[in-house]
């Protein structure tokens, strides 16, 4: 009896080990860098459900977004509307916080794949307080500088990464036909083969693709770098009159020769990404055209990275937008859209989806194509592996060095359209000793309006309190001789002016902050008091103005009484960079990236069209030499003015 009470407690004991001894996990190849990509991307496919799947396609706005919405729901990206921030000038840290709470959840699932967090960093991490904002594009196109848009793209990637994000809804590589379209600034030029050109911010952003990685394959060098993504395809820039969104009327010869090459060479420097635009082409909706979408971008230019929505742009297909959303949803992954940018209504769209292909409307294998291309990419930039970002580059937000390179960006963007009322007696650069000089205009000593739109608040913001940056007017007192007197008055009335005994001036107007459609200008004007600010002061003194804008405005009617004229687009928070070149420390180097029009009647108008007469043509820029001139004792040096 003893015996066999012995044997039972022996067994027990072997039971009681076996239940308790860990088993050896899965080995699952997709958790193992050392396996090639297709072969992880495989393996992770075949274990996912139809809702794991659908999941992966979905991206959602941060304010929707939660650890236990990323786990129910296996979302795979959330986004950062314009303006949209964890806390009003919320720190690094406060970024990195919330984007590891998100990714969390998504660690948590049954398979753990991670989410990727995307943000519009476009003229820097526009959206956090503290960075570097760069010019905006139109005035990088000035700068005919592709090396220094890949030194910018880099430093972007930084600010970017340093806030936790890996992923930037960057470059935008429209070309711009109409300076009536209200996001014109976000186009480096009228001219295909420039922004071609600037593409180079590509390998800046996520690393420069190894020679023997295959064509249109992703790439994405390192934790240092993040994904780019290309947009919007295609032709946002041509539509009629510039109206955002609309149609872009123009025939398959006219859509490959100015609005695709930017596209082939962008997927030739590995972008990982590719964003639909909103318009049509001759018609039909860009969200909805087959043909384009896994025609030509997918099969033809063999682009192997995801296709991503804009913001509701599946809802934008009908119109009204939403009328129609399971056949929205069904004609934009038809047509070859990966992953969705829903933002809000996450539970529609995938009960739509799901719907659809449960009933056969969407094939299998269109999902598995969207969530291939969607892991490649994850897989690519090593998310897998480094899911969770830490604090190792918080130092990079607004660094010093990213500032002196959106400085430089600044002066090379400026472009000089006119010196002086004759050839011989140029009034730029400005002396830095004078006796008392006048700075006037709304645009003199303000921030928000100096960088413009997409900059904290996607529409911009008005004043000096939102961001930390260098205003014109703070540009030239850090400039100017200490002995000289500056006088900063916004709109100072004639009989102010001419009672001062000012030895010049110099007026700072242009264009109030706008983005998308709300930009759109049938009239472009400079924003009063801009006009009458110029006639009060321009009228009495010899002014330089420097116009803030994001296009081309109407200035024929002023131009005579101007004595000097600087196009310095939208400079961002590095104002200083304006006042190194007035002043002579640098010499104007910009070219007009688009043509400056007369009036709005002769739009459009672009280079190379047989109605072609501008105010100043297109690669238009007068230069200058560097001057160690101090006084205005000797005003006089020699320019040239030349072309492209």
């Amino acid at each position: 009896m003893a015996r066999s009470r012995v044997a039972i407690l022996i067994m027990g004991v072997v039971l009681w080990c076996c239940l308790t001894t860990p088993a050896k996990a899965e080995y699952m190849k997709y958790k193992d860098p050392k396996q090639p990509i297709p072969v992880r991307i495989q393996d992770l496919l075949d274990r996912m459900t139809l809702e794991e799947k659908i999941g992966q396609m979905v991206q959602i706005e941060r304010k929707v977004a939660s650890a236990d919405v990323m786990k129910e729901y296996f979302i795979g990206s959330v986004l950062s509307a314009g303006g949209s921030v964890p806390a009003p000038q919320a720190s690094a840290e406060t970024w990195i916080n919330m984007v590891n709470d998100f990714q969390r959840g998504s660690l948590s699932t049954r398979l753990g794949i991670p989410m990727i967090y995307g943000i519009d960093s476009v003229h820097g991490n526009n959206n956090v307080y503290k960075a570097t904002i760069f010019p905006h594009n139109i005035g990088l196109g000035a700068s005919r500088d592709p090396e220094l848009v890949n030194k910018i793209g880099a430093a972007t990637a930084l600010e970017t990464r340093a806030t936790g994000i890996p992923y930037a809804f960057a470059p935008c590589i429209a070309v711009c036909r109409d300076p009536r379209w209200g996001r014109c600034y976000e186009s480096y030029s009228e001219d295909p083969q420039i922004v071609k050109d600037m593409t180079d911010i590509i390998p800046g952003l996520q690393g420069n693709v190894p020679t023997d990685s295959p064509k249109g394959v992703p790439f994405v060098a390192g934790k240092n770098n993040v994904v780019a993504c290309s947009k919007h395809y295609v032709g946002d820039g041509g539509t009629t009159k510039g109206i955002n969104e609309n149609n872009t009327v123009i025939d398959w010869q006219g859509l490959l020769s100015i609005h695709m090459p930017a596209y082939h060479t962008s997927i030739m420097k590995g972008v990982s990404t590719v964003m639909i635009s909103y318009s049509s082409w001759n018609g039909i909706k860009m969200h909805a055209n087959r043909e384009l979408i896994t025609g030509f971008l997918k099969n033809t230019l063999g682009f192997k990275g995801f296709v991503i929505s804009d913001w509701e742009g599946l809802d934008r297909i009908t119109y009204p937008p939403h009328a129609n959303y399971s056949y929205s949803i069904q004609a934009g992954i038809h047509a070859g859209i990966d992953m969705v940018m829903v933002p809000y209504n996450y539970k529609e769209f995938i009960d739509g989806l799901t719907f659809h292909v449960k009933n056969n409307v969407i094939p299998m294998s269109r999902i598995d194509d969207a969530v291939r291309r969607i892991l490649r990419v994850k897989f690519v930039m090593g998310l897998f592996e480094n899911p969770l970002a830490d604090n190792s580059l918080v130092d990079q937000l607004g660094s010093q060095e990213h500032r002196e390179l959106a400085r430089e960006a600044v002066r090379k963007s400026l472009v000089l359209l006119k010196n002086g009322q004759s050839l011989n007696r140029p009034l730029l650069p400005l002396p830095k000793k004078t006796s008392k000089i006048l700075v006037a205009g709304s645009h003199a000593d303000n921030l928000g309006y100096q960088c413009g739109g997409w900059t904290i608040e996607w529409q911009g913001f008005n004043g000096n309190n939102r961001t930390i940056g260098t205003t014109i007017v703070a540009a030239i007192k850090n400039t100017i001789d200490p002995s000289t007197n500056v006088v900063f008055k916004e709109n100072p009335n004639a009989e102010f002016v001419k009672s001062n005994n000012f030895s010049y001036a110099i007026v700072v107007v242009g264009e109030h902050p706008y983005a998308e459609t709300d930009g759109d200008s049938m009239n472009l004007t400079i924003a009063d008091p801009g006009p009458t600010t110029i006639r009060n002061v321009c009228g009495a003194l010899k002014c330089v103005v420097i116009i803030i804008s994001g296009r081309p405005v109407v200035i024929e009617p002023y131009l005579a009484s101007i004595d000097a004229l600087v196009a310095a687009w939208l400079p961002g928070t590095e104002g200083q960079g304006v006042a190194d070149v007035v002043f002579g420390d640098y010499g104007f180097t910009g070219k007009l990236p688009r043509t400056w029009f007369k009036t709005v009647d002769q739009l459009p108008m672009n280079v190379g069209d047989p109605h072609y007469d501008p105010l100043y043509p297109f690669g238009f820029g007068i230069t200058t030499e560097p001057t160690t001139r101090q006084s205005d004792d000797n005003p006089f040096l020699s320019i040239s003015s030349y072309f492209n």
